[in-house]
């Protein structure tokens, strides 16, 4: 089975996190059309998921009937879908509920606890959360195990990161793996590294020659087993504190990463996705020679990896980031028209996240620019990036959303030649109308 990086927006070869590609097959006709993912199970395995979580994951995502507790291992779908769609739902789902969001390593481990999801990264130490607001979430907590226990899937996930862990010195031992002394309890047979001493102390006493048989040869297999599917990755202490180390300070300064009062929070794709988009084009701009240069199609598929290319804050990141202090002379807005009207088209609160963006843009980080924020504003009405109602409704008040209030009202003021001229060629349609009605 043809195998593909766990994080599809890394284009390493060596990149060792895999999984199988998602191979799917339809079956019946009409209303009883359905689709049978073949190695559904397998390819959780890859992830440290339970299937159901994934199964009911694309079932929300596309609004269709699913089965979570198949006997004969047939997980289905209702409808007919193909498996390049859902591997890009599969991507979704590990953006949302894979990766850590502090270091986006996919060596993570879920827990439940209290009505909360948590996401314990082997890698770099952090608790971290998904959004609580998806559906998933709900089924997660709905199905957590009983207090004290974990699911299969879990524990082996468990298992599994913290043994690669330990093979590099890095553990981080939670508080259900340590007791009072710091030591491993000895209850759990996963928490330590075994080594072959222990494993005679362990048969000291026992004159069973086919126990000591099995459990060498059951030790063989695990082993084996690692080996199929082993969390792998450089966990030098440097590289370790790398991934600890948040986003760039300088980059969260320069984005708008989390509104105020924003209400798609959205902690599914989460703040570092953002942030992750705005790096990748600055890092293409840097490879191309120029952010002019940034192709529009591989900017919206890295937003689709992320996640994101459907919410509004999407367009607050770019609109800071695909232009520059030529974007009136060198027509960069009409450049970007096709990419903008695709991504603004979804709604007002779109265009309105757009025109913040904008705001920032100007008022922060160009602001010899502010004195041309009517010409820009003109290029974004004629490109069809932004509606008449939305520009009028934005013109009408400061606001401190984006940028403090002294600098909205310097944006807005400047704009007031292109706001007149908005409503002047209102009036001259409704006259013609008038005049063509007589």
């Amino acid at each position: 089975m043809a195998s593909v990086n766990i994080r599809r927006d890394v284009a390493d070869p060596f990149y060792r996190y895999k999984m199988e590609r998602l191979a799917s097959k339809i079956e019946g006709k009409g209303n009883g059309i359905k689709t049978v993912i073949v190695n559904l199970s397998n390819v959780a395995d890859q992830l440290a998921r339970p299937p159901n979580y994934v199964i009911k994951y694309f079932g929300f995502e596309l609004g269709a009937q699913t089965n979570v507790d198949p006997k004969d291992d047939r997980w289905i779908i209702n409808g007919a879908h193909e498996a390049s769609k859902l591997q890009d739902y599969l991507d979704g789902f590990i953006n949302k509920f894979v990766l850590c969001k502090s270091c986006k390593n996919p060596e993570t481990v879920v827990n439940v606890k209290d009505g909360d999801i948590i996401l314990d990264c082997k890698a770099c130490g952090q608790h971290t959360h998904p959004d609580l607001r998806h559906k998933l979430s709900g089924f997660i907590l709905k199905n957590a195990p009983k207090k004290g226990k974990k699911d299969k899937s879990t524990k082996k996930a468990d298992r599994k990161a913290r043994r690669e862990a330990e093979r590099n010195g890095t553990a981080h031992p939670s508080d259900e793996e340590a007791n009072g002394n710091g030591h491993a309890s000895p209850g759990d047979s996963g928490s330590d590294k075994v080594d072959d001493d222990d494993d005679v102390a362990n048969d000291a006493g026992s004159d069973d020659e086919l126990t000591r048989k099995i459990n060498a040869e059951a030790k063989e297999l695990a082993d084996i087993k690692e080996k199929e599917v082993q969390w792998s990755v450089d966990m030098s202490e440097e590289a370790i504190k790398a991934r600890a180390q948040a986003l760039p300070d300088d980059l969260k300064q320069s984005l708008v990463i989390n509104e105020a009062g924003d209400d798609d929070n959205d902690g599914a794709a989460g703040s570092s996705a953002y942030d992750d988009l705005g790096k990748w084009v600055e890092e293409a701009a840097t490879k191309e020679g120029s952010v002019t240069k940034v192709k529009d199609v591989d900017i919206y598929l890295k937003a689709k990896d992320l996640g994101i290319e459907t919410k509004h804050r999407t367009l607050a990141v770019l609109a800071q980031i695909l232009f520059d202090e030529k974007i009136l002379t060198q027509k960069q807005i009409e450049a970007r028209a096709s990419l903008l009207q695709k991504l603004t088209s979804q709604g007002d609160k779109h265009e309105k996240a757009f025109l913040g963006g904008l705001e920032r843009f100007v008022g922060i980080d160009h602001p010899a620019l502010i004195a041309s924020v009517s010409g820009i504003l003109l290029q974004v009405y004629q490109q069809g990036i932004v509606g008449e109602e939305t520009l009028k409704g934005w013109g009408r008040k400061a606001s401190k959303k984006y940028v403090d209030l002294a600098v909205s009202r310097k944006v807005r003021k400047s704009a007031e030649k292109f706001l007149v001229w908005l409503e002047e060629a209102e009036s001259d349609d409704s006259e013609e109308e008038e005049d063509d009605d007589e």
